[in-house]
């Protein structure tokens, strides 16, 4: 095969934070209650909160996407290539000892 591809990468790392929490297990929280009601309802008495739905709200570590350029015969050693690209532009620190392969496009 002929061509190149463009990788997008992440790094990842120890204290990386994904989570997925319902909103009213959010609304039973009394301090993020106090939150909301002292920053949209200051000064009002009796504000009761609640949601319609059981809506999923994602707590996640925000990352930087990284991008380098392959050619399309390396395409089974992608996440190797993608480990070395961190590695040369110093990107593993010392609690970072990953990537994460976030999407491959072709280039012509």
């Amino acid at each position: 095969m002929e061509g190149m591809m463009e990788v997008d990468y992440t790094v990842m790392c120890k204290n990386d934070v994904s989570l997925e929490v319902t909103l009213s297990k959010l609304l039973e929280n009394e301090k993020v209650m106090r939150a909301i009601k002292a920053e949209f309802a200051k000064g009002l008495r009796n504000i009761v909160l609640s949601s319609k739905d059981d809506t999923a709200v994602f707590l996640k570590t925000e990352k930087e996407v990284y991008t380098f350029k392959a050619s399309k015969n390396d395409f089974a050693d992608l996440l190797e290539l993608a480990e070395e690209d961190a590695r040369k532009h110093k990107r593993l620190k010392k609690e970072c000892d990953g990537v994460e392969l976030i999407d491959i496009r072709t280039v012509d």
